[in-house]
C-alpha cells in the first residue's frame, strides 16, 4: 500500500473477528447446583424422621407380637414366661378349640353377629355412599353447597357424640335389643359420602357420562354399566373403612344390646374379660387373648387381599388438574 509521501507503508493485519477470539478463550465450567440432601440441617430431619418412624412401628407392632405369642400359651404359661417369649407348651391350637367351643361356642355366635352386622351395616353403608357420592358429583341442584356443610360437619362429629341420642330415639321406637340397633345406624357413614362424592368427581369424566346418554342409555342404566366399573377403586376403600368401624364397634352396641346373644366380638370378649377378672370367673384369660388373636385375623386378611385397590382409591382425586 502507498502513503501520500511515496513511500510504501507495511501492510496491516485484519484482526480476527470476535466470534475467533470467543471460540478460542476458554470456557467457564459451568456451576453445579448443590443437592438439598448435603445442606446442614437435611441430614439431622432425615434421622429425626426415621427415629420417629421406628418408635411409631414398635408402638404398632408390639402388641401384635405379644398377643401372637400370648395366644400360644396355656393359663400356666402366662404367668411363668416373658410376655414377649414363648412358653414351654405350644397350646395355640388347644385354645382355639376351647375359644370356639366355651360355653356352647357363643364366641361362633358372636362372630355370626359380627358378621351379619358388617353384611347389612357396613355393605349398606358403602351402596348408600356410592349412590350419594355419584349423585353429589355429576348432578347440579339447588343447596348443594348445604348439603356439602352438612357432610363435612358431620364427619367432624363423632359417634359417640350420637350414641346416647339414638339409644333414646330408639328405645321410644321399640328397637333396642335387636339387631336392628347396630345395623341400621351403621348404615350412616358421612366420610364414606364425603370420600365418594370426591373420588366420583375425578374418576367417572362427565364426556363419558354425556357418550352413554347419547346412545339411549338412562341414568340407571348408565351408573350401573358406566360409572359403577370407573369407581371400583373408591368402592373398595369404603368398603374398608366401614368395615373397620362396624367391626371393631364398641360403645354402640354397649349400650343398644343386653341379651348376649346379639353380642358382637367387641362386647363378648369385653364380657369374658371382665369374668375372667373376677374372682370365680369361669374364664380364663387364654380364652380372651385367642378371642382376640381371632377377631383382627379377618381385618389383616382383608387389608392384605385389597391393599392395591385401597390405596389407588386413597390416591385418586387428590390431584386437580
Amino acid at each position: 500500500m502507498t502513503g501520500t509521501n511515496g513511500t510504501r507503508s507495511p501492510a496491516t493485519t485484519a484482526s480476527p473477528p470476535a466470534s475467533v477470539h470467543a471460540a478460542d478463550a476458554p470456557k467457564e465450567a459451568p456451576r453445579l447446583r448443590k443437592p438439598r440432601g448435603n445442606t446442614p440441617g437435611r441430614p439431622r430431619r432425615s434421622v429425626l424422621l426415621t427415629v420417629l418412624t421406628g418408635l411409631v412401628l414398635l408402638y404398632t407392632v408390639v402388641p401384635l407380637v405379644w398377643l401372637v405369642i400370648s395366644a400360644t400359651k396355656t393359663q400356666e404359661g402366662l404367668a411363668d414366661s416373658s410376655g414377649l417369649w414363648f412358653g414351654d407348651d405350644f397350646a395355640l391350637w388347644d385354645n382355639i378349640g376351647q375359644t370356639f367351643t366355651y360355653d356352647d361356642g357363643i364366641f361362633v355366635r358372636w362372630l355370626l353377629n359380627t358378621l351379619l352386622y358388617v353384611v347389612l351395616g357396613a355393605g349398606g353403608a358403602t351402596f348408600l355412599a356410592i349412590l350419594g357420592g355419584y349423585g353429589l358429583a355429576k348432578f347440579d341442584f339447588p343447596g348443594k353447597r348445604a348439603v356439602f356443610a352438612v357432610v363435612i360437619g358431620a364427619v367432624a362429629v363423632p359417634g359417640t357424640a350420637l350414641a346416647v341420642p339414638t339409644f333414646l330415639m330408639f328405645s321410644k321406637m321399640g328397637l333396642t335389643d335387636s339387631p336392628w340397633a347396630v345395623i341400621i345406624p351403621s348404615l350412616v357413614s358421612p366420610f364414606g359420602l364425603y370420600l365418594m362424592w370426591v373420588f366420583a368427581t375425578e374418576a367417572v369424566p362427565v364426556e363419558v357420562l354425556e357418550a352413554a346418554r347419547i346412545d339411549g342409555a338412562g341414568e340407571a342404566r348408565t351408573f350401573f354399566q358406566v360409572a359403577l366399573p370407573l369407581l371400583a377403586p373408591g368402592i373398595v376403600t369404603v368398603l374398608l373403612f366401614t368395615t373397620v368401624a362396624t367391626w371393631n364397634n364398641y360403645f354402640l352396641p354397649l349400650i343398644m344390646l343386653k341379651d348376649p346373644d346379639w353380642y358382637p366380638l367387641t362386647l363378648g370378649l369385653s364380657a369374658w374379660n371382665s369374668q375372667a377378672e373376677t374372682i370365680g370367673g369361669d374364664v380364663i384369660f387364654n380364652l380372651v387373648i385367642t378371642g382376640s388373636l381371632l377377631t383382627i385375623v379377618p381385618l389383616i386378611a382383608a387389608f392384605l387381599l385389597l391393599q392395591k385397590y385401597w390405596q389407588s382409591g386413597l390416591a385418586a382425586g387428590s390431584v386437580k388438574e
